[in-house]
């Protein structure tokens, strides 16, 4: 038998409308905001870069939001900066690229004649050489921000360099580079060929558009796997050459001291990092009970192939879950399930490559390097990084 609407029904029904429009009025009633040309995210969030400037004009650093993060792709808005001239404003139609030096024709390529070659896109990470080094001197990050934002992780398109090397055509005695670049301290390393033939990139591309122009635009080296300065940006000129060029940059700052005064040279790879982003330092853990812990992990000799991680200060370790894409020389991010009982602990991450290398511990570090004072400590810096959990839930750095 087919059931009436009664009164009833109808008044009952009606109250429950009627309350459920009452709740749903925390949710906007007018009509939302128009289509913009250029998406901006939610006024809600807030992750922002950390400045550091330096006492010289136009020189300084910004570091990447670690904490903030999802996944392994850094926004290209928070990517990490290190300027030595600041920022300069290229028009790509007047910008040029030359190769010269030990080639059969030396060339220079407007960027439309670059963007006429093949070209790809490839996932890797960028770590400045000085990225955490404040650890070792005794002076910690209080959070993934200031400990490890050096580092930021896109997916960079562009041209082969070992193409453009060889449309001028190199001659026998070419064994080394020299990239400069187009900024007011035309900044320029060295570096050696057999690098520039395996997977350099000379990019124009950053996550889908064209680069910012603090990550070098129109044009920027990326030297896959090895120290940020190498990468260069805001590029003019390759030099192809028969042994590395001693250039201020890489004779005066990005040398590595030793404690017999000797320095080392040429360290270039960025080898095998972890941090945790989550719980860490500048967070609050809201009472006892399930967390999960997540960070980041990187090395610039090739692929992460292990991370572990403690939460009883180092005493045991455990495998955490490697997530998502696991790339060469990108970041991968990993994961791991933690019941926190409410008591004093610490939490730790180190992680393993696929070469066999081990994340070292800091005394580990110290023990070959000595301790450089100073808040930037030494580069080439990557021991592992322990978060303090205290009992009323605050993580800190200490």
């Amino acid at each position: 038998m087919r059931s009436e609407l009664t009164r009833r029904t109808f008044l009952t029904t009606a109250a429950a409308f009627g309350a459920a429009g009452a709740a749903s009025t925390q949710f906007p009633q007018d009509l939302g905001a128009p289509r913009s040309g250029y998406g901006e995210r939610s006024p809600y969030e807030k992750s922002v870069r950390y400045f550091r400037d330096s006492p010289t004009p136009g020189t300084g650093a910004s570091r990447t939001p670690l904490q903030d993060l999802y996944g392994i792709i850094t926004p290209s808005a928070l990517h990490f900066e290190r300027h030595h001239a600041g920022v300069p404003q290229i028009d790509p139609r007047q910008h040029e690229l030359l190769i010269h030096g030990l080639v059969e024709r030396p060339l220079v390529f407007s960027m439309k004649d670059l963007q006429r070659f093949p070209s790809v896109s490839q996932i890797y990470f960028i770590e400045c050489a000085g990225n955490s080094g404040g650890e070792q001197a005794g002076q910690p990050g209080a959070d993934p921000q200031r400990s490890h934002g050096l580092l930021s992780c896109s997916e960079w398109s562009g041209v082969p360099l070992k193409i453009l090397l060889a449309e001028a055509g190199l001659k026998e005695k070419a064994t080394w580079l020299v990239a400069e670049g187009a900024d007011a301290s035309r900044l320029a390393r060295s570096f050696p060929l057999s690098k520039a033939l395996e997977d350099v990139l000379v990019a124009y591309g950053q996550n889908g558009e064209a680069l910012r122009p603090e990550q070098g635009y129109p044009l920027r080296l990326v030297v896959p796997g090895w120290e940020g300065n190498v990468n260069i940006k805001w590029l003019g000129r390759i030099q192809v050459v028969d042994q590395p060029y001693m250039t201020r940059d890489e004779a005066a700052s990005y040398t590595d001291l030793m404690p017999d005064g000797k320095a080392r040279w040429f360290t270039f790879e960025m080898e095998a990092k972890s941090v945790i982003t989550r719980p860490a330092g500048g967070q609050v853990l809201d009472g006892p009970g399930f967390y999960e812990i997540t960070g980041l992990a990187w090395s610039g000799r090739g692929t992460i192939t292990r991370v572990e991680v403690s939460t009883d200060e180092g005493k045991t370790w455990a495998e955490a879950q490697l997530n998502s894409l696991v790339l060469p020389k990108a970041v991968a991010r990993f994961s791991f399930p933690w019941r926190w009982d409410g008591g004093e602990t610490s939490l730790q991450s180190r992680c393993i490559d696929n070469t066999g290398y081990i994340q070292p511990t800091r005394a580990d570090l110290i023990a070959v390097r000595g301790v450089r004072a100073g808040p930037d400590g030494f580069n080439h810096y990557n021991g592992i990084k322990a978060w303090y959990v205290h009992r009323d839930g605050k993580v800190s750095h200490e």
